[in-house]
């Protein structure tokens, strides 16, 4: 009994000491939690609070724990605490500055996870106080936007983006974010442009800025004008557009490069690797499939980019060499853009007609190319409710793109080529095609595939049509080809253009002769597809002609002249010798199309997409990489 007491005691006493033991900033935090002012018997609190290094965790927990009515006993000192962290951000102690950042991230979200339930306006309430509010959150957007915009530890401008990225995702709807209206209020958009359009900022911080930058643009873009959306879509200066274009081609450079890594891992016999490997980057099940995390943020940006500002298309062309596959330091986009319609011979750091050599290290590429790579490996595996959500954004962006008329004029230029190797899902019965292999086509090429895409609409009827309309998707496919069919000759390059479109046609007439069965067959039946089906067999009369007038010549050709199968010079024989007795009916309207419109067809997506992209980013924020040792070993000269 005797050592039992004993030992109870020192457990008691090692348990006193572990509390007497408890850091002075802890002590410092537990004044703050009671009623009473913390600095009316220490006037020196909160000088000597901004010195302490910050704890975050028991901070955040501490307003956690807390309920509701224990909250607003203290509210005048949280207020306080609150407005003492602004002051401290224009002290020139820099480790003020940073104590003071990372204080008020856990007051923000602690305050917001207590509160979760109620409105912005209590947050405020809470935070700042209302009559103080405004006066707050200016003088906290005028210090962030100083401590951006000075030439300073690049570390401090990190915490202040952190901070940014904290105040904007702290609720799952940014919409619901009321503290946002003083971010609207007091821009600090001018400070985004500089660090983008500075290569050793951009290069420290341009991830976070173009992300902070995306999700500004969402904050209630279809209730009231949002100042953001109004300056992104006037930017014209290159060195900001080109700035902001390199940091979206990086991140979907890396991710390329490393799905790519993995991929020649995987064929190289390491699946067992790939399957241990550690994180949620890339994924092996028993079927072999290699996907990679989508990057949902990067892809929001650049579409607000393509979608909202007009200058924002030239940088789609710019030259560079592939970013992630090489070491060196990356340059920045020349800031020349490529003339459309080829009003000047290719530039020798794109790949001409002549199939210029590549560098096994250093691939000639654009931000559209790297795109086009990300979004094919992005579309390979959509079960991933993330990955289908990224491959529609991916085809929304591609849509935007396509509606630009320098972007057209670019992507059908024949005098500027590219390889283009996008992936596609590894099946044991397909090898991969050897990228040396690849042809140098204009760009345009890698972005249409039409008879395939008409051949997947067929193969899978009975699964889409259960969810969608296909027959407006093949609708739009059949006209493009009415397009060419009706008005070619006006605009294609050359005769011979013409004539292999045909041959085209003739080649996959199985295909097109599917389609028809399948519309004729729903058309003539009095369900609900009866009418879409209709326009769609309406439209293939043309394209029925042609395979109905020259297959008959083909085969009897091959039989006068005794050839079990004829060459493709020789269909384009026959068809070019055939052309005069060929009857087409002229259709209208095939240049008339609906344009693209966020806000009427896609809203509830990007409601969805943005509130996804605000719980990634709040998520993987982390305040602590920005050790406290770290930040006295870089200021040390100065404090």
């Amino acid at each position: 009994m005797a050592q039992a007491e004993k030992k109870g005691g020192l457990l008691w006493k090692s348990s006193a000491s572990k509390k007497l033991l408890k850091e002075k900033v802890v002590l410092m935090y537990d004044e703050i939690f009671m009623t009473e002012d913390p600095s009316k018997c220490s006037p020196r609190f909160w000088e000597e609070l901004f010195l302490m290094k910050v704890n975050l965790e028991y901070l955040e927990s501490k307003l956690e724990s807390l309920d509701g009515e224990e909250l607003m006993k203290i509210k005048d000192n949280v207020n306080c605490l609150f407005q003492r962290c602004i002051q401290a951000l224009g002290e020139e102690h820099p480790i003020r500055v940073v104590n003071a950042l990372q204080t008020l991230c856990a007051l923000i979200r602690g305050v917001h996870q207590k509160n979760k339930s109620t409105s912005g306006f209590d947050i405020i309430n809470m935070l700042m106080g209302f009559d103080r509010a405004e006066l707050c959150m200016k003088n906290l957007m005028e210090s962030l936007d100083s401590l951006l915009c000075a030439e300073g530890s690049e570390s401090l401008k990190s915490l202040c983006l952190k901070l940014l990225l904290c105040l904007v995702t702290v609720t799952d709807n940014i919409s619901q974010n009321t503290i946002l209206e003083y971010v609207m209020i007091n821009s600090i958009f001018e400070a985004i442009l500089q660090i983008l359009s500075n290569p050793p900022s951009r290069r420290e911080h341009g991830y976070d800025t173009v992300v902070l930058l995306a999700l500004l643009v969402n904050y209630r873009k279809y209730e009231s004008v949002n100042p953001y959306i109004v300056k992104l879509s006037i930017v014209d200066d290159e060195a900001t557009l080109n700035g902001m274009g390199l940091v979206i081609a990086q991140a979907l450079s890396e991710y390329n490069r490393q799905y790519k890594d993995k991929e020649e891992e995987h064929q190289s016999g390491f699946f067992s690797a790939l399957t241990n490997m550690v994180g949620s980057m890339f994924i092996a099940d028993a079927d072999e499939k290699i996907s990679v995390q989508t990057n949902e943020a990067i892809l929001l940006a650049l579409y607000e980019a393509v979608h909202l500002n007009r200058n924002f298309i030239t940088v789609l062309a710019q030259s560079h060499p592939e970013m992630g596959l090489v070491t060196v330091p990356i340059s920045p986009i020349p800031t020349t853009p490529v003339t459309p319609l080829g009003t000047t011979p290719p530039s020798s750091d794109v790949i001409s007609s002549a199939e210029l050599p590549l560098d096994a290290d250093v691939q000639t590429s654009n931000l559209l190319i790297t795109f086009l790579k990300y979004s094919s490996i992005v579309m390979q595996d959509t079960k991933d409710e993330h990955r289908l959500h990224s491959g529609k954004l991916c085809l929304i962006i591609l849509t935007c793109i396509a509606e630009d008329q320098y972007a057209n004029a670019f992507l059908h230029d024949d005098n500027v080529n590219f390889r283009v190797n996008l992936h596609r899902m590894p099946m044991r019965h397909r090898k991969k095609a050897a990228d040396k292999n690849l042809p140098c086509r204009p760009l345009v090429c890698a972005v249409l595939a039409l008879i395939n895409l008409l051949k997947f609409l067929m193969s899978n009827e009975t699964v889409l049509l259960a969810k969608h309309n296909i027959f407006t998707l093949a609708l739009m496919v059949v006209n493009l080809f009415n397009m060419f069919i009706t008005y070619g000759d006006t605009f294609l390059p050359t005769p011979s253009s013409y004539d292999e479109l045909y041959y085209e046609i003739i080649r996959m007439h199985q295909n097109f002769d599917n389609l028809y069965s399948m519309v004729l067959r729903l058309s003539t039946n009095a369900g609900q597809w009866k009418e879409p089906a209709s326009k769609v067999t309406h439209a293939l009369v043309n394209i029925r002609a042609i395979i109905n007038h020259f297959n008959p010549k083909i085969e009897s050709y091959a039989a006068v002249n005794h050839i079990s199968q004829l060459s493709e010079e020789q269909v384009l024989e026959v068809v070019r010798s055939n052309y005069d007795t060929l009857t087409l009916k002229l259709q209208d309207g095939l240049d008339q199309y609906e344009r693209y419109s966020e806000q009427h067809k896609e809203a509830a997506f990007f409601k969805e997409l943005v509130r996804s992209i605000s719980i990634n980013v709040r998520r993987n924020l982390a305040f602590n990489t920005l050790s406290q040792e770290v930040l006295l070993k870089e200021f040390s000269t100065i404090s």
